[in-house]
Parts: C-alpha cells; sequence; structure tokens
C-alpha cells in the first residue's frame, strides 16, 4: 500500500481512530420508504475491509436508496445497519466521514460555481481533515493529474469526466476507509467510462473498500470482487464477479448475450 493511502486511512479524525481499520459494513433486513412509497423490502449486503462490492439492476431497483440509506441521507423503516460493529441507523449524514465512510453521489453535485480546489476543500470540511488539507489535496492530484490543471477553474465548466474526477477527489479528501460511489459511469463517453473504472481499479487496489452502485454491469464486473442483484428493491442474486458474469439469467437481461 502507498505511503499516500496509508496517510488517507489514517485521516479520518478520533471518531475513525475508534473505529477498526478492519470495518465490515452490514446490512441486515433493511427496508426503506420515500413517504407510501417503499423502495427496499429486507435488502441484507456486507462489504469486507478492502474489498470492491458492486450493486447492479435495472433503474427504479432502488439501488440509489440502498447508498442514501447507507449514507444516512434517508433512514431506513427497518433493519439494521452498521459500520465496524457501530450501529449507524441514528448517526447523521455529517458525521459519517469522521467515521471514515465517503459517498459520491448520482450526478456528481458538485458546487459549480466554486473552483475545483474549492471543491476539494469542502471535502475536508473536519478538524482533523483541514490540517492536512495540503497533502490530501496533492494525493488528489496524483490520482487526477488534470484537476492539477484545472485547480482554478469552476467545476461547473469542466467537462463531464472531469467533474466526475472532481467528486470522487473530493470524497478522497476526507481520507475515507470505504467509498461509495453512485453510478459513477452516468452520462460519459464510452473512452471517458474506461478512465473511470481504471481509476476505481487503481483505488481498491492501493487499499480503499469500495461499493460501487452501477447499470454498466459489464464494465463494473471487471473491477469488483462480488455483487449483488437488485430487482423492485429486493437481493435477486449474489455471487463473485466471476460467477455472476457467468450465469445465463444475468448474461442475457444485464449483459445482452446469450
Amino acid at each position: 500500500m502507498s505511503a499516500a493511502v496509508e496517510d488517507a486511512r489514517g485521516m479520518g479524525g478520533t471518531a475513525a481512530a475508534t473505529a477498526s481499520a478492519a470495518a465490515t459494513l452490514e446490512l441486515s433486513g433493511i427496508r426503506a420508504s420515500y413517504g407510501d412509497f417503499q423502495a427496499l423490502f429486507g435488502v441484507d449486503l456486507h462489504v469486507a475491509p478492502g474489498e470492491a462490492v458492486g450493486v447492479v439492476g435495472p433503474n427504479g431497483a432502488g439501488k440509489t436508496t440502498l447508498l442514501r440509506v447507507i449514507s444516512g441521507l434517508l433512514r431506513p423503516t427497518a433493519g439494521t445497519l452498521r459500520y465496524g460493529g457501530q450501529d449507524l441507523t441514528a448517526v447523521p449524514a455529517h458525521a459519517l466521514p469522521s467515521l471514515g465512510i465517503a459517498h459520491v453521489p448520482e450526478n456528481r453535485r458538485l458546487f459549480p460555481h466554486l473552483t475545483v480546489e474549492e471543491n476539494l476543500k469542502v471535502g475536508a470540511y473536519s478538524r482533523s481533515a483541514r490540517a492536512r488539507f495540503a497533502e490530501r489535496r496533492d494525493y488528489v492530484f496524483t490520482l487526477f493529474p488534470r484537476l492539477r490543471e484545472r485547480r482554478h477553474q469552476l467545476a461547473g465548466t469542466l467537462s463531464g469526466g472531469e467533474q466526475q474526477m472532481c467528486a470522487i477527489g473530493r470524497a478522497l479528501m476526507s481520507g475515507p476507509r470505504i467509498l461509495l460511489l453512485d453510478e459513477p459511469s452516468a452520462g460519459l463517453a464510452p473512452i471517458v467510462v474506461q478512465q473511470v473504472f481504471a481509476l476505481v481499479r487503481r483505488i481498491r487496489e492501493e487499499g480503499l473498500t469500495v461499493l460501487i452502485v452501477e447499470q454498466n454491469v459489464a464494465q463494473v464486473l471487471r473491477v469488483v470482487d462480488r455483487a449483488y442483484v437488485l430487482e423492485t428493491g429486493r437481493v435477486a442474486a449474489e455471487g463473485s464477479s466471476a460467477a455472476l458474469a457467468a450465469d445465463p439469467a444475468i448474461r442475457r437481461s444485464y449483459l445482452g448475450m446469450h
């Protein structure tokens, strides 16, 4: 593991220091709703330290809802959610980065009228992360040399691929142990999609745990260890990426292969 990533894993703050570096994310029986509409029905999922795990499925399957529950943006109506043994169901969303959890939301959600560097500062808002801002920023710039070139440019003027780089970089500024990625390939040109997934592969090879929600099943199965197939708010299948890629039903329904 690189020294930069080792430093990153140690930067979650006091709360993160009390959480095990070998923290497992565990969801059991998770149900979630938007008003009267139930989006998740008893979802079980776990992500072990150092793993890259995918959640795939069609639009409306509940993939984004699942990440919103994990990151504290939506409270589950039933079930348990633990990270490193700690119950997260009552932890506010703003406190999760200090526990080592960072979320890259769907559609990036950058601050378009702030520069790239200012957006990175937003990701380093905790006291411990602010103390090592320059170090974390330089680490992000080694991952994304293009962001160094664009550091003083308004985020809203970046290309789609550059915005995705900035969104991932912003999440990495908190020094997370687990990175939640929501549809990182959405709206990007195929060549840029390949670059984004190459980056995901590099991040996880350096030791960061990754949970990635994605519709691009073929691409995501190339970079994850395991995956869950979500359909209408329920886990329809799970297994190793190799097993799922070889499953005739998955190949037919999601890969367009027979």
